[in-house]
């Protein structure tokens, strides 16, 4: 189940980065395509991913429950992963509601909570992938995360940067143009 679940956050990651980087020039005014294929094929592998995450979870809670030893601050990475997973699906909810409107030039509005909720979108994404990325890649059979550290932080914070770049500029168009 967990090779299957790393073979999910594999074609999430590419599936998420297609559909925000085309997104992303979409908010800006520079593309015109919109991208719902790509957000719903992350949808569903989300969907799968939260599903196999919620019952590794459980297996563990059960484990550690039968252990009688939580050892709770010896796991704090471990739970941050699991928290940072949900605050992602909570604020995934968010985003489908603000941009799951099926209008396609402009949203019926884009206010500070919107682009609040966004920001802290792409925030906690680049969280839970950081955070993900070790045992993802021991799943793959890659067994240091030092060779790749720099890179994996570099290219989120990139990406992190063009999105909140696109939200922002979204936010400022909306009101120019309102």
């Amino acid at each position: 189940m967990r090779k299957l679940n790393a073979i999910l956050t594999v074609l999430i990651l590419v599936t998420f980065l297609v559909h925000a980087i085309f997104a992303s020039f979409q908010l800006i005014g520079v593309g015109s395509r919109s991208m719902k294929i790509m957000a719903r094929a992350a949808l569903t592998l989300v969907a799968a991913h939260t599903v196999i995450g919620v019952i590794t979870t459980v297996k563990t809670l059960i484990a550690t429950k039968r252990s009688g030893a939580p050892y709770f601050k010896h796991n704090l990475l471990f739970w941050a992963r699991r928290i940072s997973g949900f605050a992602v699906m909570i604020l995934l909810a968010f985003h489908f509601i603000i941009f799951g409107t099926g209008v396609k030039d402009r949203l019926p509005e884009f206010d500070v909570f919107s682009l609040i909720t966004q920001i802290a979108l792409v925030v906690t994404i680049a969280v839970h992938v950081v955070s993900n990325a070790k045992p993802v890649l021991i799943s793959f059979g890659i067994k240091s995360l030092k060779p790749y550290a720099g890179d994996i932080l570099f290219y989120v914070s990139i990406a992190s940067l063009l999105f909140i770049a696109a939200f922002i500029v979204y936010y400022i168009r909306w009101y120019a143009v309102a």
